[in-house]
């Protein structure tokens, strides 16, 4: 996650959406909503040789991103929680 001001490991830092600039609900360090994170590593082939690219999404904006492609995202249920 995108932590504002420094790549610190702190719990007081809040965590950033790349795309609005909101910030993820924290309580004591714990998080009260979830962001969709993704990270890439681009190869050979690629205009971006050897660069890892990472960001974070709030819900509502990745929702609105996925309303955009014009094949859906493939959803999946999950039966247990580990």
């Amino acid at each position: 996650m995108k932590r504002a001001g420094s790549d610190k490991k702190e719990s007081n830092i809040p965590l950033l959406c790349n795309c609005c600039g909101r910030s993820i609900k924290k309580e004591n360090g714990i998080l009260k909503e979830d962001a969709f994170e993704a990270t890439k590593e681009w190869g050979y082939f690629s205009g971006r040789d050897m660069e890892v690219h990472h960001f974070n999404l709030c819900e509502d904006c990745y929702n609105k991103l996925i309303a955009k492609f014009k094949i859906p995202v493939e959803v999946r249920k999950k039966l247990e929680v580990l």
